[in-house]
């Protein structure tokens, strides 16, 4: 369990539904999840994200102020940051479990996945489940981040139990929490048989050295990139 009795990520996705992909026991087993959520409001939102390793070691939270035209584009850019951060972070190889509250989002995402993998576009987004207006450069973002990793899929869990949903809610009462020294956190491999950890993490494991350092009170540089118009 996580601080303060919360269920890990890692328990919340086991317990969610994937859009679009079946969800067997042996399809739990991540590196790294990745739990984002984006709020909107006429005086100001905000975009929070949470990530842990499978067992529940915290690797960051960010809680950032942002002013989205609208929900829907609040959730993909929160999405957006969260896998920026998670690329900063972690080896490229990860396996990265991806936990939203938002229906359209979760399926888009795991669209992205099958077509990226099967090569069957009709699984992404598109007619009356296309990409919001105004998400466009940051689904491009984020169809690039699923790109770089192992493995990735996305859970839809309740808005309730989402760990972010406060980052996001409430960002100048969690602003203390982006300026803690990043880190980085590898876990014990896969094993890939059996899905559990088998010994320490290898040298072929480490992340990429030259990770841009970006000022942790702000988003990267990818968050600016077009806003409503774009």
């Amino acid at each position: 369990m996580a601080a303060h009795g919360r269920p890990t990520l890692r328990d919340l996705f086991d317990d969610s539904p994937t859009p679009h992909i079946a969800h067997p026991p042996r399809t739990h087993h991540r590196h790294f999840y990745v739990a984002t959520d984006g709020s909107y409001r006429r005086d100001g939102g905000g975009l929070g994200a949470v990530i842990e390793t499978r067992d529940g070691t915290r690797v960051a939270r960010i809680s950032v102020p942002d002013a989205a035209p609208n929900n829907n584009v609040a959730e993909y850019r929160a999405l957006h940051l969260g896998l920026d951060v998670l690329a900063a972070r972690t080896p490229a190889n990860a396996r990265v479990g991806v936990l939203v509250d938002h229906d359209h989002l979760a399926a888009a995402v795991n669209g992205e996945v099958l077509a990226a993998s099967g090569g069957d576009t009709e699984w992404r987004p598109n007619g009356r489940q296309r990409v919001p207006s105004g998400s466009e450069s940051h689904w491009r973002g984020i169809r690039a981040r699923i790109a770089g990793f192992e493995e990735l899929r996305a859970a839809r869990i309740d808005g309730r139990e989402n760990p972010a949903h406060p980052l996001a809610n409430a960002p100048g009462d969690y602003a203390h929490v982006n300026r803690r020294a990043d880190h980085c956190v590898l876990p014990d491999p896969i094993d890939a048989g059996t899905g559990r950890a088998n010994g320490a993490a290898t040298d072929s494991e480490a992340p990429g050295t030259g990770a841009e350092e970006r000022d942790p009170q702000y988003p990267p540089p990818s968050r600016f990139e077009g806003r409503a118009s774009d």
